[in-house]
């Protein structure tokens, strides 16, 4: 009886089009028309949107929850995705992409985000990667990982972060050494998306002396001697399993493996802290909330040789590469943290207008009615800002990358929950009151309140777009780090 409410939401969102268009093409105005997503949109995104729309609602929200439970890579879902051109969006239409623009990408992505987030966010990590060799390799390059990555026949992963650099990518510390005419790579990378599954690893490593400047681009191919992988990341475990491996890096990016109690147990954090030295290419054993679609391992190379071939670019343009893709990168999680509230949000509408509390539906209720207002106010601004760094991007202006970071800053954290500086600072200060009218007017976390009890099972898809969204403030940058950036772009000038 419980999940009532909240099941079959593929069939729900298949009726997302026609609930869009109607009141449009009658002239009436309503709730859901002051959310269409399809608003200053020309004909042809329309239909680029429409198209992305119906593909999410008949094989992605469907499947949704199994994938999430089950954690299952959908290859031949992505695949039919490819089919329509989805996988690669802004790749040139030479080496079989669809050589649309970065507004373009961010309306398909916000669409299918409504289907999976999680497995749309691969999509977009696996499209950033073909566009990065479409744009920085050589001929011979695009025209051999291209093609095969466009119609999703091999997949792509990007490793970029270490065990030791997150943040500060241009410390990472994996080698490679120049031997004739290969590359000796020695390193490991850490929560890589399609880790193990992907067929191809855009790779920064470092070629030359500390900083960003001595870093290069290589692809590495599965099935490289030398390269190997990392335990699948385990997932939402973290109340299962009363005892757990844990291993944490040390500031180098060696790891310590200890045997940790359970949640409450005596001993916990101390447990966790001790234990063995393991060595630099040990794989860590995480456990993860979201993203259960796509597995997340370590990508792991010892005297792995890659011909120089494979190299994209110049030595020493890898850095650069690297953050010219996560420009358009942020950008594309911005869109999947979107897509998700606004499938968010519709569900909410649909639930309060069906749920009854005091003899009355909730709808009636003048302080969901504010609430939902507010999701909806951010929502539309989260759109406005996404789209206006994407035609930044797209027009290669000077602000772009700031306003990239604007965007991805803004639309993560309304979309979800709260910020996390509020989150940290109500962590030091023990005043968790003054957290919760952030929590309380952020987009998804505010769904699975308005859906009370329901919100919170399994079955309910706020829970799962809460919680595949989250990840979307750490990654691509950290939101931190986005502030960093807008503020050195406003300072320097």
């Amino acid at each position: 009886m419980l999940r009532v409410p909240c099941w079959r939401v593929g069939a729900r969102l298949r009726g997302l089009r026609g609930g869009l268009q109607a009141p449009a093409e009658s002239g009436r105005r309503g709730v859901v028309s002051c959310i269409d997503p399809s608003t200053g949109l020309n004909e042809e995104q329309k239909e680029f949107q429409k198209v992305a729309f119906n593909f999410a609602a008949r094989e992605m929200a469907p499947n949704m929850a199994e994938w999430d439970q089950k954690e299952l890579f959908p290859v031949d879902v992505m695949r039919k995705a490819a089919q329509l051109g989805f996988g690669g969006i802004y790749v040139r239409t030479d080496v079989g992409g669809s050589g649309l623009s970065r507004l373009d990408t961010s309306v398909i992505f916000e669409a299918l985000a409504t289907g999976c987030t999680s497995t749309t966010a691969y999509i977009s990590i696996h499209n950033m990667c073909a566009w990065m060799i479409d744009t920085f390799g050589s001929e011979e390059q695009r025209h051999r990982f291209c093609p095969p990555l466009c119609t999703m026949e091999k997949f792509a992963a990007y490793c970029l972060t270490e065990p030791g650099s997150g943040s500060d990518a241009a410390s990472l510390l994996t080698s490679a050494k120049r031997r004739g005419d290969h590359y000796v790579l020695s390193g490991s990378k850490a929560f890589i998306s399609g880790g193990g599954e992907a067929d191809i690893y855009v790779v920064m490593c470092r070629t030359g002396g500390p900083g960003p400047k001595g870093i290069s681009c290589i692809v590495v191919e599965k099935g490289t001697p030398g390269l190997s992988f990392g335990k699948k990341e385990r997932k939402n475990i973290l109340m299962e399993v009363p005892q757990r491996r844990r291993v944490l890096p040390d500031p180098e990016g060696r790891f310590f493996e200890g045997l940790s109690p359970g949640i409450g147990e005596p001993g916990g954090q101390d447990a966790a802290l001790s234990g063995q030295l393991l060595g630099s290419h040990t794989a860590p054993d995480f456990c993860q909330v979201g993203w259960n679609s796509q597995p997340t391992r370590a990508v792991i190379f010892e005297d792995c040789a890659v011909p120089v071939a494979n190299r994209i670019g110049d030595e020493g343009q890898g850095f650069l590469i690297a953050m010219k893709g996560l420009n358009g990168g942020r950008i594309n999680v911005a869109s999947c943290s979107l897509g998700a509230a606004y499938a968010s949000v519709i569900l909410t509408r649909d639930h309060l207008k069906v749920r009854k509390q005091f003899g009355e539906p909730l709808a009636s209720n003048q302080y969901l009615q504010f609430k939902l207002a507010d999701m909806v106010a951010r929502l539309v601004a989260s759109r406005l800002m996404i789209r206006s760094a994407a035609v930044a991007l797209q027009e290669g202006r000077e602000d772009a990358a700031a306003l990239c970071s604007m965007a991805k800053l803004f639309a993560t954290d309304e979309c979800f929950a709260v910020r996390a500086d509020a989150l940290c600072l109500s962590w030091v200060t023990g005043m968790w009151w003054a957290v919760r009218p952030l929590l309380e007017r952020c987009i998804c976390n505010q769904a699975l309140q308005m859906h009370g009890g329901y919100g919170y099972l399994k079955d309910c898809a706020v829970q799962q777009y809460m919680r595949d969204s989250r990840v979307h403030q750490i990654l691509e940058g950290s939101n931190e780090v986005m502030r960093i950036l807008i503020s050195r772009s406003l300072l320097q000038e």
